[in-house]
């Protein structure tokens, strides 16, 4: 167990900052929350509290207090989540130990370690990585509380779900049919005690996620940063519509046809939805290493323990992490709304798991033939699929073929009689864990030596995902140099667009008072919706070359710091230091304000200012309005309005319409813009 732990350690921890800022939109939210307390507290995108991220601001409490702690860099951001990596495979580890011994509890913890999405996402920015540990944590409480019908231990699960809804909303409750069915079928008390125990984790979890809605909601609006990505500013329309049923039914913001922007070939938004979809080109080198191993593992456990009692414990844990397996993948497969493959490190705890207690299950039953067969099968399906997948990339050709007959050799000697498998087990356990690990293994340890920048990052060596180049960025990307925010100049991973000097759009005659919080409705920000900052994005929102085809504010070309990185969207910062320069000299709350959140959260990085993003992630969030900004302007809160930027009405259906579009051109109409390094500025402290 030292050894699986250390060497998750180093697979986690090394060369991290190899990535930069990883994902910019976080980390500026990091940034944030360092520098303001209010800001740590609501998870805003800027110190001066303008808008939030458009998630609930778990991931960013964590960031947040890290950076305060060791200062905004690039480490101080991005270990947090390798911690959380190296925890989620010891709980995994010490869950499954506990029903089942160290030799499946270990077998469990690597596979989680060395599972290609996983090292991916704990090594990156993204919220994922803190939901993966709560949801695992959340499995071992159950197990605790099932073996002794614990109210205490199971009321902890429900904490631990409520603060996974504060970390990536609906998605933490996707687990909840597993573990509440394997309590109240296992748990070793009368039905009604069982009854109370699950009310009771139920009233815990709506407590522990249900304070901070509480205090949003009380909060005057006016004295708090705009809910992103909600229509009228609360988190309950959030939770319930842009990331909640909108992600599974689309609409409410999301992308939806079943791949999301650009259709279900897609692979940046899982491809085509379907029962095949974990298996496809976008989440295949993602997830499904041990998928069918883990499936094969599911069926003969609940067949095995079909008629054991109902404490049963091999049963139990199958309720338990194949429930888990189950309705998320079945989820993930049919959700018409966003969805990128790095989501399914949602599922590897449950898959390795399942793999873990399966080997140990039927290597108990190792005397009867069938045991015996459906092992051999096992190794076989995973060195079989671990073939096709290592197939879809010209990456070492050979290691495919090592892995093939690795797990040939494993199943021949597992399937052996008897009397011959006593002397055959070395060789066939040997040769089943290189044949199953191998390829998985390898895959991860690559995407190590890969930086990765963009919210849609993928695992594996760069370019294999077809996704470089896309929108929202490849997985993987040419490493840069280290951020250094002190220097005046960005030096992570460049964004993937340029601005020279992109003009506001004709004036529409729409006022500002006429557009209100509501002014971004369902019906108006759907499936053409942009980009979201975990990779949203839509067919009119912004070509692979990263220029605009929509009207609004950004008319050509994106970033206001120019540059031509391949960082994509939400992965480094401008490249425009005589910009970056003018913003650090400012004194004012917000140093500057530019159309779309990743502009925004670039030039923050770059400058250690705030700057509004004006719009949210794509320009079609109805804050700040026009009168709110004219507001910021006449009391001398905002220095600089930079043209261009991403959004200016990319999500808000007409382009023309949006908050920030208005905004873009009253500034227009009432300052004289002028030219710093590649980016258009207006200075708002000196009316034309």
């Amino acid at each position: 167990m030292v050894l699986l732990l250390l060497g998750t350690v180093v697979l986690y921890l090394w060369d991290l900052s190899a990535s930069g800022w990883g994902n910019s939109f976080y980390a500026a939210a990091a940034q944030a929350g360092a520098q303001s307390w209010k800001a740590w507290l609501f998870g805003s995108l800027d110190a001066g509290n303008a808008i939030t991220v458009d998630k609930p601001p778990a991931a960013m409490w964590i960031m947040g207090l890290s950076a305060r702690i060791f200062g905004v860099n690039s480490w101080a951001i991005l270990a947090p989540q390798a911690l959380m990596g190296v925890a989620s495979v010891y709980l995994l580890y010490a869950a499954v130990k506990r029903w089942f011994g160290p030799a499946a509890g270990l077998l469990a913890g690597a596979a989680l370690a060395v599972t290609p999405v996983a090292v991916l996402m704990f090594r990156y920015d993204n919220p994922d990585a803190l939901l993966v540990l709560l949801m695992t944590a959340a499995a071992y409480t159950t197990v605790r509380a099932t073996e002794t019908a614990s109210a205490k231990w199971l009321a902890l699960t429900g904490v631990l779900l409520g603060f996974g809804f504060l970390t990536k909303m609906m998605q933490a409750f996707l687990v909840l049919p597993a573990f509440a069915l394997v309590y109240l079928v296992a748990a070793p008390a009368g039905t009604g005690r069982r009854i109370r125990h699950l009310l009771l984790a139920g009233g815990a979890m709506i407590v522990s996620a249900g304070w901070y809605i509480a205090l949003v909601e009380i909060w005057p609006a006016s004295s708090r940063p705009y809910i992103a990505g909600s229509t009228n500013n609360t988190l309950w329309e959030l939770a319930l519509g842009y990331n909640g049923l909108g992600r599974i039914l689309g609409g409410s913001g999301n992308a939806g046809g079943g791949g999301g922007m650009g259709g279900g070939g897609n692979t940046a938004f899982g491809g085509s939805t379907g029962i095949g979809r974990l298996f496809g080109e976008a989440m295949g080198t993602e997830i499904s290493w041990l998928l069918p191993a883990a499936l094969i593992a599911l069926v003969t456990v609940l067949a095995v323990t079909w008629t054991a009692p109902r404490t049963d414990r091999a049963r139990a844990a199958a309720l338990l992490w194949g429930g888990w397996l189950l309705v998320t993948g079945i989820v993930f497969s049919y959700m018409s709304g966003t969805i990128h493959p790095y989501y399914t490190v949602a599922l590897a705890p449950s898959i390795s798991a399942m793999v873990g207690i399966g080997a140990r299950v039927l290597w108990l039953y190792r005397a009867e033939l069938w045991a015996r067969l459906v092992l051999a099968s096992m190794v076989l399906a995973t060195a079989g699929w671990g073939f096709v997948l290592l197939g879809r990339t010209e990456w070492i050709p050979a290691l495919r073929w090592v892995a093939l007959a690795a797990g040939v050799v494993a199943a021949l000697a597992l399937a052996a009689p008897a009397a011959q498998l006593r002397r055959l087990a070395v060789v066939g356990v040997v040769a089943g864990l290189l044949s199953a690990g191998l390829g998985t293994a390898a895959y991860a340890t690559v995407t190590v030596t890969v930086a990765h920048t963009g919210s849609i990052p993928t695992s594996g060596p760069s370019g294999t995902s077809g996704m470089s180049g896309g929108p929202g960025g490849g997985g993987g990307g040419t490493r840069g140099d280290r951020p250094d925010r002190t220097s005046g100049a960005e030096s992570s991973p460049e964004d993937s667009t340029s601005s020279d000097g992109a003009s506001a759009p004709a004036p529409t005659g729409t006022s500002g008072s006429g557009s209100s919080s509501d002014s971004q409705s369902s019906d108006s920000q759907s499936s053409d919706s942009g980009q979201s900052p975990d990779g949203q994005s839509s067919d009119s929102a912004q070509s692979s070359d990263g220029q605009s085809q929509d009207g609004g504010a950004q008319a050509q070309g994106g970033g206001p710091g120019g540059g031509d990185g391949g960082g994509g969207m939400g992965g480094g910062s401008s490249s425009n230091s005589e910009l970056n320069a003018l913003l650090e000299k400012t004194t004012t709350t917000w140093s500057g304000a530019v159309s779309g959140a990743t502009s925004a959260a670039d030039l923050e990085l770059a400058t250690g200012t705030a700057v509004i993003a004006l719009g949210g992630w794509d320009g079609s969030d109805p804050a700040p309005t026009l009168e709110q900004f004219q507001a910021y302007v006449g009391n001398g809160q905002i220095t600089y309005y930079i043209a261009g930027g991403r959004g200016g009405g990319m999500g808000g259906g007409d382009g023309e319409t949006t908050q920030s579009s208005q905004i873009a051109t009253w500034v227009e109409a009432n300052y004289t813009a002028t030219t710093v390094g590649s980016a258009t500025v207006y200075d708002l402290t000196a009316a034309k």
